[in-house]
């Protein structure tokens, strides 16, 4: 029995992935804040949705208590639950860079200390993703604080991937979307207002021209489905990278620092000669 958890499955990237691999017989764990009716109805014979909050140590466990329980492994996790913030360092409060590393960075730790026995469980191998951005990779305006969570997050999984394969026989990748058609940009903005809208100071003109540039570089905008069979994909390849972009425009935006390496494999095989003396 094939099973993968998805976190940050109530919409968007994750239940597109989750409705995909649940349609394929895959077991599939969907993990969301709230179980609402309309999720419930969504549910399909092999898709199970459980009530998930990334920041909450005890609701994760309990959470994979029950995919122990049931399945007693983990063929996939992926890392999904993610949020945004469009604020400069002086805007943006504490509160909100703790709330966007507590979901974006420790959630993400949270969910793999939690998952990994059962990852470590699966008898032939397991998978490791996570949404990455390539925020993750490129330093962009007004965006300081979500590029230093994803780039927290790309550092994560770097150094897990030095290990994770040839210790425990888990693959480790990150897929790093650009836009995707989700509600994830329209969160983003109406937290943006939530808290104030555009602050009347000197950062005003420098987030219009962002704002103005990113509707027109992003105008199309690739689709949660689109995303969600890349990683079907990536799942069943007998080569796994450790970083994927979702769209041609996405790999040109970052190729000043993925030419030379464009999956990240020669800098994990590097690291692992260098650190562990692995060939």
């Amino acid at each position: 029995m094939r099973t993968i958890f998805i976190t940050g499955a109530s919409s968007g990237i994750g239940l597109a992935t989750a409705t995909r691999f649940a349609e394929e017989g895959w077991t599939v764990y969907a993990g969301t804040r709230e179980l609402t009716p309309a999720l419930e109805k969504a549910a399909l014979p092999h898709l199970h949705f459980l009530e998930v909050d990334v920041t909450d140590l005890m609701s994760l466990k309990q959470a994979v208590s029950v995919i122990e329980q049931e399945v007693g492994h983990l063929n996939a996790l992926f890392c999904n639950a993610g949020q945004g913030l469009l604020r400069a360092l002086g805007q943006a409060t504490s509160y909100e860079i703790t709330q966007l590393f507590d979901i974006n960075v420790f959630g993400v730790m949270r969910t793999i200390e939690c998952c990994l026995p059962l990852l470590k469980a699966a008898p032939n191998g397991s998978h490791l993703l996570a949404t990455s951005s390539i925020s993750g990779l490129v330093g962009q305006p007004m965006n300081e604080i979500y590029c230093a969570s994803k780039f927290a997050l790309e550092g994560l999984f770097e150094s897990l991937a030095t290990y994770y394969k040839p210790f425990f026989s888990i693959d480790v990748t990150l897929i790093e979307p650009a836009a995707v058609e989700t509600n994830f940009t329209a969160s983003v903005l109406d937290r943006l207002e939530q808290t104030g809208g555009l602050h009347e100071d000197d950062f005003k003109p420098i987030i219009e021209s962002y704002l103005r540039t990113y509707r027109v570089r992003h105008a199309e905008r690739q689709s949660p489905e689109t995303i969600a069979e890349l990683i079907f994909k990536l799942v069943h390849a007998d080569e796994k990278p450790l970083r994927v972009r979702t769209a041609p425009e996405d790999e040109a935006f970052v190729a000043h620092k993925t030419a030379n390496d464009p999956s990240g494999l020669v800098g994990t095989l590097k690291t692992r000669q260098l650190t562990l003396n692995l060939d």
